[in-house]
């Protein structure tokens, strides 16, 4: 076991968290190490893992923070936060679509540290009132992603705190080439965030750049 970063390891080529419920998973393998459960966590199914895989030198998440996860979905990369942050930690998941929430609330229920509500990334101001949060991961593939981000940012970030940004350059631009694209977006970002580090997340990702950011 190679430990990559807090609450992530390496075994046999393949990335691992500790599962924080035990004999529970999705589509993922289970692997038993000196009595302990890990999950294996797939880079063509996560875009966080993806980046990693990439070889992504910073990634702030931590045992025990608050997380802010927009776009949410079913929970599947969520899942993967929840077994990092641990049960002193804790994801408030906004998901805009009431499909999604019903998916993930079961997923919620069992881990403990999840949070699902149901409400627009687009909109912060109204969402319930929540912490601020240490980390933002900010998954919404729309034309306004660097916004949203940005605006989340300024509401809900900690001093100090980080923004992973999976930016999708054809939900932007399906014209410009994505590297036009990233260009377009970093001037954007770059009025309020320094860009600590980007990643291309091609093969795994097509179109993708996975940035860490914190605010100025």
């Amino acid at each position: 076991m190679q430990p990559v970063f807090p609450g992530i390891w390496r075994h046999n080529g393949r990335l691992l968290t500790r599962n924080l419920v035990s004999g529970v998973q999705y589509s993922e393998t289970l692997v038993r190490q000196a009595g302990v459960e890990y999950r294996t966590w797939d880079p063509n199914t996560s875009k966080p893992a993806a980046a990693i895989e990439k070889g992504l030198k910073h990634f702030p998440l931590r045992p025990g923070q608050i997380v802010l996860y927009l776009g949410i979905a079913n929970g599947k990369t969520a899942s993967f936060f929840s077994d990092i942050l641990g049960s002193d930690g804790l994801i408030y998941g906004i998901e805009i679509s009431p499909r999604s929430l019903r998916d993930l609330t079961p997923v919620a229920e069992k881990r403990g540290n999840i949070v699902p509500i149901l409400a627009d990334a687009r909109m912060p101001e109204r969402y319930p009132p929540i912490e601020k949060a240490d980390i933002i991961f900010q998954d919404v593939a729309t034309n306004d992603q660097s916004d949203i981000a940005i605006r989340n940012a300024r509401q809900f970030l900690k001093k100090g705190g980080f923004v992973l940004l999976s930016l999708k350059s054809r939900s932007i631009d399906v014209v410009k080439k994505p590297d036009e694209v990233y260009a377009q977006e970093e001037k954007k970002l770059k009025t309020y965030f320094t860009i600590l580090e980007k990643v291309r997340l091609d093969p795994y990702e097509k179109d993708h750049m996975f940035y860490v950011l914190q605010p100025r």
